[in-house]
Order: structure tokens, then sequence, then C-alpha cells
């Protein structure tokens, strides 16, 4: 038996020697020979899986650790009975920790008080609810576009995109990346709409890059048509328009949903997986341990007095996680994305600290977020 790993993803090396030959490579350099006689393939989003590497294999499963599945050939794969897997919802933590962290930033570059504003969330899924929640939880108004779910549920809260982006101060984007179809999101966000947002917006996408065309968000940030954007994700990936990163607040690369935890349960997910097809007894395998934050208890009695509730907890949260540091890594660097990417920070989300706050709304806050109260 023989299965063929993505050489970055995490906690995996030696979990399935005991029972297979395992050959890890970098996900970019799979190719056709290499998984000729592989009975498994564990990927990430830069192996892409269809005929050309897969035609005349032994490959029985692919499981990507990822939440998004476009790199896969998927009614391909299903045409020649291959079984393939992601792991959605596994950097939903993660994701909403950034977008969160974000968030604070941007209040703070431009004093903004996101108690005042209101969050558009386009997508409200795994990801999407998460974020619902914890922006709730911070005080802000919330809307919700969703077609998918509101065709399923009737859900009334859930309104149109073109009102969406007309209502909001700020519009975060979590869908998954679809070309075609009545679901179409490639291009969700374009030359269009765009125009239809406030001045002083600001979009964030953490999605996929081609759910915002990169061009027409160009212009529009050029013409001061909306008033910023946080990207996690570009066209083109790795590569990312020089010109667009100069122009929004906050440039990273990919990693929004890159936290230990996010991939962590990746890792679970795929493992597992993979058992269940090969019939290995790993069925409830999880890692030994996880890396612990430097700081894990985070002290906010010191200077409560000084900072208004939400002020407090914007300063717990860039002690979990400044996200300025990846966009000043990023900027200095751009065309080190996938090094980024690959030798990634240890980032663990709310849930791993504990903070001390006397101020009660602070506190409610921050438990809201996921934080442990001390």
């Amino acid at each position: 038996m023989k299965i063929v790993i993505d050489d970055k993803i995490p906690f995996i090396r030696g979990v399935f020697e005991p029972y297979a030959e395992v050959v890890y490579i970098a996900g970019s350099a799979i190719n056709a020979q290499t998984v000729a006689d592989a009975d498994a393939l564990i990927v990430r989003t830069r192996t892409r899986c269809n005929s050309l590497l897969l035609k005349g294999s032994s490959v029985r499963i692919i499981a990507s650790a990822t939440i998004g599945y476009d790199h896969i050939d998927t009614q391909w794969c299903e045409s020649e009975n291959i079984r393939w897997t992601n792991a959605p919802g596994c950097n939903s933590g993660s994701v909403m920790q950034y977008i969160i962290a974000s968030l604070f930033y941007l209040a703070a570059k431009n004093s903004l008080d996101l108690r005042s504003l209101t969050l558009g969330v386009v997508g409200v899924g795994n990801v999407g609810s998460k974020v619902v929640r914890a922006a709730k939880a911070i005080g802000m108004n919330v809307l919700q576009n969703d077609p998918p779910r509101k065709r399923r549920e009737g859900l009334k809260d859930f309104i149109s995109l073109d009102r969406l982006l007309t209502d909001s101060d700020i519009v975060t984007l979590h869908v998954p990346l679809n070309r075609n179809g009545q679901d179409k999101t490639c291009y969700l966000i374009n030359s269009r709409n765009l125009v239809g947002m406030k001045n002083d917006s600001i979009l964030i996408n953490t999605s996929r890059g081609e759910v915002v065309d990169n061009r027409a968000l160009l212009a529009a940030l050029s013409k001061d048509q909306i008033g910023g954007a946080v990207l996690d994700v570009w066209e083109g990936e790795p590569e990312a328009d020089p010109a667009l990163i100069k122009l929004v607040d906050l440039a990273t690369p990919h990693i929004a949903g890159y936290s230990v935890d996010g991939k962590a349960n990746a890792t679970v997910r795929v493992v597992r997986e993979v058992a269940e097809t090969l019939n290995l007894p790993l069925s409830e395998w999880l890692p030994e341990s996880l890396p612990k934050p430097q700081n894990p208890v985070i002290d906010l009695t010191y200077n409560a007095r000084r900072h208004t509730s939400a002020g407090l907890a914007g300063i717990a949260v860039n002690k979990t996680y400044p996200v300025s540091e990846d966009d000043i890594l990023f900027r200095k660097e751009p065309l080190k994305f996938e090094y980024f990417r690959d030798n990634y920070r240890i980032r663990r989300e709310f849930g791993s600290y504990s903070v001390n706050v006397n101020d009660e709304d602070a506190r409610e806050i921050l438990s809201g977020l996921g934080f442990n109260i001390v």
C-alpha cells in the first residue's frame, strides 16, 4: 500500500508509516509518475487533481486538507470511482480570528467605532456563521447574504447581495469558488456592483481570489469608489498584483485559515477519511499535542480605565494575532508568497487564551469571541 502526502501538511508524519509506504513531496511537484501506483493522495490546493494527474493510476481516494475543493476535478474523479474528500469548516475558527483581528486593526487605523458600523457577511456557512456570531458579540449590526441557504431554509434575515453591498460599511466574503451555475461566485464582486458600495466602505476577501475581480477592485480603490480593502486571497495565486497590494489596507498570502488549530483539524479529517477508505485502524486518531501560546494568559486589568470595553477587547485580540505583522512581511517580499505559507508561524485561536479583565462589557465581548475569562 502506498500513500502520497503533500510534505507541508502538519502533524501527519509517522501516522501512516506502520501500515503503508509513505512518500512526502511538495504539493506542486506531485505528478502522474508520483501517484501512478499510489492508493491514496493527501494534498492541499497547490495539487491539481484531474485526469492529467490521475488517469491510469491506482488512487482510490484523494483527501484534501483544505476547506475548498476547486483544485479537484470532482466530476472526473467520481466517473472513475475515485473517492474525494475535503475538510469543510476545519479552519473556520482561524478565519474568524483573522476577520476579527482585521476589524479591530481597521478600527484603530481609521478611528472607527465598530459598534456603530454594519458588517455585511456574504456566505453564511461554516466560516460566515462564526463571523456573524463574533461581530454580534462585538456589538456590530450584521447583514447576511446566502442564496443557497435562503432557498433551502427560507430565512427572512437573508437579503440580496446588491442591498447588502449598498447598506454595509464593511463587507466580508465567505463563499466557495463556483465558476458556473445558479450560484456562480467567480467575479461575484465586480465593476458593476462595486459602484453600489459606499465610498468609504471596506471589502474583505478570505474566500478565493477569483471571487473578486481584482482589476475592478484596483480601479475602484484607485478612484476612491470604496474606502479600502483587506485581501488574503488573490487572482492568479501565488502571484499577486503589486499595484493592488499597495492600495489595500491589509495584504496577506492566503494564511487566514492557517492557525495551528485549523491545520490540526484538517489533518485529523484527512487521516480519518483515508483510514476509512483503506481500512486502517485510525478512525479516532488525534495529534498527540499542539504547541501552546507563548503567553496564554492576557491581563487587561492594569489599563482598563484608559480604554473602552471594545478597546480592551481589541487589545486581547491583537495579543493573540497581530495581523499587521503578516501584512508587513508580505509587503516587503510579495514574491515569497508560497514561502510564507509553507513556513507560517505558530498561531493559536482565541479559545487557547485566558483573559483577566474587570470590565463587564469587555468580558461579555471576549466571552462571545471564544476567549476563556478568568
